[in-house]
């Protein structure tokens, strides 16, 4: 048989990795994407858990995406978690009884309610992504400024190849109050 004219490339190996070693360049990112995908967690985890005790984590999901777009309907905050109605109805009724979320007349149709974060439920999110920035800056801190600015140089490639958006910098972070979501074009699948 001939050869293809449009034949796949062959994997990069690291420098330092040889065919003796089997390990191309993808495979030791997706091992160190993992390995710092567990640090994040770890991160995430331990920034929500001062308010473990008020909301879940799906509904601190909820209030970010309140935080990060603003008020909504019912249906339009499932679609953006990726739930049923009835699971958001039940998410965000807990959050009005913690007073974190608000439910109000939508300003374009009265027999419609839109839901809003409170000042409080703004209060929150503020608090759990100032803990989680500042964890994040103490690694980062830790790291020499080379690595730091090719890691900037990284994870922006990474997150273009992801089609995630990118984080506000500077004073627009402060006046976005939150940080684009990445689920919000691709939501995830309906569960129960």
């Amino acid at each position: 048989m001939g050869q293809s004219s449009q034949s796949l490339p062959s994997p990069q190996l690291l420098p330092g990795t040889g065919d003796a070693d089997g390990i191309d360049d993808v495979e030791a990112v997706t091992r160190s994407v993992l390995t710092a995908s567990r640090l994040l967690v770890a991160v995430s985890a331990r920034s929500l858990a001062a308010v473990e005790e008020r909301v879940t984590l799906p509904q601190f999901r909820l209030l970010v995406v309140l935080s990060a777009q603003g008020p909504a309907k019912l249906v339009t905050l499932a679609e953006r978690l990726g739930v049923n109605p009835s699971t958001a109805m039940r998410m965000i009724d807990r959050l009005i009884a913690a007073g974190l979320a608000a439910r109000e007349p939508n300003p374009d149709s009265r027999r419609e309610t839109v839901l809003r974060l409170t000042d409080e439920g703004g209060t929150l999110v503020e608090d759990v992504m100032a803990r989680r920035r500042q964890e994040i800056a103490g690694i980062v801190t830790r790291m020499a400024r080379q690595q730091r600015i090719a890691l900037i140089d990284a994870l922006t490639a990474f997150n273009e190849a992801g089609g995630e958006p990118a984080a506000p910098a500077g004073r627009l972070a402060a006046a976005a109050g939150s940080y684009p979501l990445g689920w919000e074009d691709a939501p995830l699948p309906q569960r129960g």
